[in-house]
This record gives C-alpha cells, sequence and structure tokens, in this order.
C-alpha cells in the first residue's frame, strides 16, 4: 500500500477520529516534521500509542523530496525541482524581495527582506496555452494538497516564506479539492500564513470562481486573462473556449460583489498580438466597472517552440499609459526574475539537468506588493 503524505491533512485528520485520536495532536506532527523531514515517527514525543499505529501504516513525514535547488544569477531567485513518490518531478520557484528598494504612491515602502513561493498544482497542464512551457507537457496528473503542501515545506527549509502564489506548473482551479485543502492547511498552525498573502492565478475555470469566495474567504484571486476580445483568447488560450470571455466576465463580477477584494488581472504581452492601442482601449472598457489591478507580463522566450515575439518596451510603457490614464486602472509592469534558470512566469517545465539557459533577469516588480 502506497503511504500517504502527512500533510494531507483530510486523510489524516479522518484517520485520527477513527482511531480516537485528538486533532490537536495534528500540529506539533507537522511542526516536528518539518524540522525533521527525515524523521521516523517513533522520534515524535508524547503521542497516543493509536496515533503511532495509525502514522507507521497509513503516512510517510515526506513523500517528496528535493531534488535540487538551482540559484539564478540575479541572486534572488532559487527553483526547486521536486521529486513526488511516484517518479514525476515538479518545480517551485522561490523569490525574494526587499520593499525597501521600492516605492508605493511615491513614499517608501515598509518592511523589508522577505520571499514569495510559486508552487505547482498539477504536474503539468491540460490548458495548452500557447506561450507557456508548462503547457507543452500536456497534462500529467494532479498533486494531492499534501504534495502542494510539501512546497512549502522544501523551501521553508531554505527560507522563511511570507507568501505563496499559485502560479506555477497546472491550473490550480482544475485540482480544486486538493487547492482548498492545501491553502487551509496553510493557514493552520504550524504554517500560520494569512489568505491575504496567499494568491491563486487562474486562467478562468468559471464554475471553480463561483465556489472559491465560500471556500477561502480572503483569498487574492489572479486571473490569467491575456486578450481583451474572445477571439485572441481562443487563439492563445485553447481553454478560453470552454470558459467564454462573457461568462468569464460574470463570474468575476459575481465573485468581487461577495468578496470585495480587488481582482488581479495577467496580460502577457504577446508582440503584434495582443499588445496595440487598440487591445489597451479594448481591456480598459472591459475593466471599466471592475476594482483590478493590471499586471503586464512581458513574454518570456521558450526556447524555439514559441511562435511569438516579446513586446517592445515602448510597447509595454504605452499601454501601461492608456490603461492607467484614459481608464483609471493601476497598472504595474512585472519584471522578471530567473529567467537564466527558466524559472520566470510561463518558463516552468521539468529539466531535471538542471541546465541554465543564457537569458538575463532584471528586477521585479512583485504582485504581492499590492495585495494589500
Amino acid at each position: 500500500m502506497t503511504l500517504r503524505s502527512v500533510f494531507n491533512a483530510g486523510e489524516l485528520t479522518a484517520e485520527f477520529e477513527s482511531s480516537g485520536v485528538n486533532q490537536h495532536f495534528i500540529p506539533p506532527i507537522w511542526r516536528h516534521v518539518i524540522q525533521n523531514p527525515n524523521c521516523e515517527w517513533g522520534d515524535i514525543q508524547s503521542l497516543p500509542s493509536a496515533a503511532y499505529g495509525v502514522l507507521r501504516t497509513k503516512f510517510k513525514p515526506m513523500t517528496s523530496s528535493l531534488h535540487s535547488a538551482i540559484d539564478s544569477s540575479d541572486e534572488v531567485t532559487t527553483k526547486l525541482l521536486i521529486k513526488l513518490q511516484n517518479g514525476a518531478f515538479v518545480e517551485a520557484v522561490i523569490m525574494r524581495y526587499d520593499t525597501r528598494l521600492g516605492k508605493y504612491a511615491g513614499k517608501p515602502r515598509p518592511g523589508g527582506p522577505r520571499s514569495t513561493l510559486c508552487i505547482s498544482s498539477q504536474v503539468g497542464c491540460k490548458m495548452g496555452c500557447k506561450f507557456c512551457a508548462t503547457g507543452s507537457m500536456g497534462f500529467k496528473n494532479n498533486l494531492t494538497s499534501g504534495e502542494i503542501v510539501e512546497q512549502l515545506v522544501h523551501a521553508s527549509r531554505i527560507t522563511p516564506i511570507r507568501n505563496v502564489v499559485f502560479m506555477g506548473m497546472g491550473e490550480p482551479l482544475n485540482n480544486y479539492n486538493a487547492l482548498v485543502e492545501a491553502v487551509r492547511v496553510m493557514t493552520r498552525s504550524p504554517f500560520q500564513l494569512s489568505l491575504r498573502r496567499i494568491t491563486v492565478s487562474t486562467v478562468g475555470i468559471v464554475h471553480a470562481i463561483n465556489k472559491l469566495h465560500n471556500d477561502l474567504p480572503g483569498l487574492n484571486l489572479a486571473v490569467s486573462l491575456h486578450a481583451p476580445v474572445q477571439e485572441i483568447r481562443c487563439q492563445i488560450m485553447p481553454a478560453a473556449r470552454a470558459f467564454p470571455l462573457e461568462k468569464l466576465m460574470n463570474a468575476l463580477q459575481v465573485y468581487q460583489n461577495n468578496s470585495k477584494q480587488k481582482i488581479f488581472i495577467e496580460y502577457i504581452m504577446l508582440d503584434g498580438v495582443n499588445d496595440e492601442e487598440l487591445h489597451a482601449h479594448q481591456l480598459g472598457k472591459l475593466l471599466d466597472t471592475f476594482e483590478v489591478v493590471v499586471n503586464l507580463i512581458p513574454f518570456n522566450p521558450i526556447g524555439n517552440m514559441s511562435q511569438f515575439r516579446t513586446s517592445s518596451d515602448e510597447k509595454v510603457l504605452r499601454f501601461q499609459k492608456i490603461l492607467r490614464g484614459s481608464y483609471n486602472i493601476r497598472t504595474t509592469v512585472r519584471k522578471q526574475m530567473g529567467q537564466d534558470i527558466s524559472g520566470a512566469c510561463g518558463q516552468l517545465v521539468v529539466n531535471v539537468s538542471g541546465k541554465r539557459s543564457p537569458v538575463s533577469a532584471d528586477v521585479p516588480t512583485d504582485i504581492e506588493d499590492i495585495c494589500i
């Protein structure tokens, strides 16, 4: 029988309940595993005998292992290659920031150094976005909630993690139940992350968006929109055919009315495809009734497989100026981190060799700076 991750909270809770073990023993078990990932269950002191029986026969402290951790030349990005129990690999990326280096509304930002972890929710992805390397892998399998949480455990042993973004491999809302359970674990002891510091990115799975606020109130929602009209979305994001733009925007309006939170709009800039002034005006009109922050993302090349080119800096800035000036939409430009280790947005695809591609990385604009 395959042993399960002890961070599979629902299964662990159910097994403890059926064996008469109090749930309050779960956080100290997790805390011990975080500090001692290679531990034996007998190393944990003062558990009821029934708890040891459940743990030894049903669960492993960690079902995944850290295969490699590759630092980028920018010295602020680390890509983790994590091997799962089934032999598959996923990637997660640690991004380090110092908020004192930037300004907000013309004033210095408070705080200091902190780290954001970009997490994967699936092995591969079935969405097939043509500008994304992960989509070229196809879909392999969903991660369990424990496998999602274990990415945070691996990263936390490298540096303290303040923020989590589900922007890695996979479509998080296509693995909905595991996502919700994993996020709930991350907000419990001993992790104790705030929901306000967790962001889930989706291409727009309408039926899941309709449930998200009730299940995870306070969570940040980011939507990979990438085009202001349905025709262009379908050209670059095949999944858009199943989730038409009109239905998506209606779902987002309901979500915002219920949550009272800003929605983050991710928009990858593709030269000659979606980056013209006309597209900026179309996007501004589409978002006119929403409280949003638009994050413009320069396209990251993905080897020789891509049919797209990166928009010029001039086009990106003109696009931003239109959204800000004509539509009063807060708009940021995401400058990239970790391109030299294929750890930037859209570049996550399993590379067991760990070889780097010679692309420089820039200072980032962190979406988490604008979540609160």
